[in-house]
């Protein structure tokens, strides 16, 4: 699917987030990937394949300060 140089990672690499953005729908608070992943703005992922990714943020950064 896609066509950049280098090649996106796929939507079954690890690093899948890293393929660029083809459409953007801020208001609606996803992303479209490259490799036909969609983003959404909590972090979560819905893959090609009808599969999801729970959201996974990470702790607050001011939580790891404390």
């Amino acid at each position: 699917m896609c066509q950049h140089q280098p090649t996106c990672p796929s939507a079954e690499a690890i690093d899948r987030e890293a393929a660029r953005v083809i459409a953007c729908f801020p208001e609606q608070g996803w992303s479209l990937l490259c490799n036909g992943v969609i983003v959404f703005e909590d972090t979560g992922e819905l893959l090609p394949d009808g599969s999801s990714i729970a959201p996974h943020r990470g702790p607050a950064r001011h939580a790891l300060a404390a």
